[in-house]
């Protein structure tokens, strides 16, 4: 093996855990973000008056923080797969 395809092993595995990490902290934000109280303060809700009904619907932030769920499953997902390809 060569030096070349173990810098390129190492490269992936680092490229695949920050990736991991973005997915992580994006999922974390979307699933705790839309039911803070800076959530209303915003500057999208306040563009037009229907717009600020759904942007303070609870279903809405659902589907926010559904999204925030699925990052973190991808996140953890990815961490299982990147700890089975070092060993």
């Amino acid at each position: 093996m060569s030096v070349e395809d173990r810098v390129a092993g190492w490269s992936r595995r680092l490229g695949a855990l920050l990736s991991v990490i973005l997915c992580f902290e994006i999922g974390v934000f979307l699933l705790v973000f839309p039911w803070l109280d800076p959530w209303a303060n915003n500057w999208i809700a306040e563009l037009a008056p229907w717009l600020s009904r759904l942007w303070e619907s609870g279903f809405f932030r659902g589907a926010i923080s559904g999204l925030g769920a699925v990052n973190l499953y991808i996140s953890f997902t990815e961490v299982f797969r990147l700890r089975r390809s070092l060993y």
